[in-house]
């Protein structure tokens, strides 16, 4: 009876599996290929400079050395360009958060008659850009050039996370609202103890997407505060060395090589330098992320669900 098989038991199914199979290795591949480039990166920097000319490299130094991370923290405008990207990030979260979280609130109320106006007011500025001439000419009447003032100002509103705050503060329980405003809480009591607790998801999120923007931000450096050294930011500073790296032509390099060897200094290359002080300007971002990271999909999922 025991060798007997039953009738009854249903065949085992092979779409799942095959399904299952495929989409792994796909995930996988897709893994390979997005990090792929930040590990080569990652073995460029560590790779003797002159070395790295020759090519060939991929996921691990050929000849190792830490000759380029000595050369870039040596240099005496990274240190002051890294704090102020840290000063300018700090800044621009906080102020974006709070100026973007109250005009969201003011919106997302329904005794305010002119929230679907303002609202579609924000929305046409996805749409429309004034261009690059006329948004310097205004930066430049504010007498905001050459000042900090211009890295967060310009910014204190943003149309996205506008919407995406409001459409989640909707999602927070009127009985709540209620309640604090016969125990006598006005709006701002409400916004800052009832409504901001509720929505630290989607804040977190929004804070996030601000300050990935805020640190790799170089373009306004290069149009607004280039006269001012002092306000320069990390990315800036990547960005004239990967100008110069592509400018230098290979007598430009010999004689920049023959230079350094003739004052004692590290032997290096463009292209290594480049690839140390990209992995410099990542490693924070790459240090924040994981902590805000389980916010994401909860944060997005109702401030981008509209009731």
């Amino acid at each position: 009876m025991d060798n007997i098989k039953n009738p009854r038991r249903k065949p085992r199914r092979v779409e799942p599996i095959v399904f299952h199979t495929l989409n792994y290795t796909f995930l996988i591949l897709l893994c390979a290929v997005m990090l792929y480039p930040m590990l080569n990166t990652l073995a460029l920097s560590f790779n003797d400079g002159m070395d790295a000319v020759r090519g060939g490299i991929h996921l691990w130094p050929r000849i190792f050395t830490l000759q380029n991370y000595n050369i870039v923290l040596n240099m005496h405008t990274i240190y002051n360009a890294f704090f102020m990207s840290i000063y300018r990030t700090l800044v621009t979260v906080v102020t974006c958060i709070m100026c973007t979280s109250m005009l969201a609130y003011a919106l997302s109320r329904p005794e305010y008659v002119l929230r679907k106006f303002i609202t579609v007011v924000f929305v046409l500025t996805m749409y429309f850009d004034p261009g690059l001439i006329p948004r310097y000419l205004l930066i430049q009447n504010l007498g905001m050039l050459n000042t900090f003032t211009v890295y967060w100002v310009p910014v204190l509103v943003s149309a996205f996370d506008l919407i995406v705050i409001r459409t989640y503060m909707r999602s927070v329980s009127e009985s709540l609202v209620e309640s604090a405003r016969i125990d006598g809480a006005g709006d701002f009591r409400i916004y800052w103890r009832v409504v901001m607790p509720l929505c630290k998801p989607v804040l977190a999120t929004i804070a996030l997407f601000v300050a990935v923007g805020a640190w790799n931000a170089w373009f306004d450096t290069f149009l607004y505060n280039s006269g001012a050294q002092s306000l320069s930011v990390l990315q800036y500073e990547l960005q004239k060395l990967l100008s110069s790296a592509m400018m230098a032509g290979q007598a430009g390099q010999q004689a920049t090589q023959a230079a350094q060897a003739a004052s004692g200094a590290s032997v290096t290359t463009p292209q290594a330098l480049r690839a140390a002080i990209t992995i410099v300007a990542a490693v924070p971002i790459l240090l924040v992320y994981p902590f805000l990271q389980r916010y994401f999909v909860h944060g997005i999922q109702l401030g981008g669900v509209k009731e």
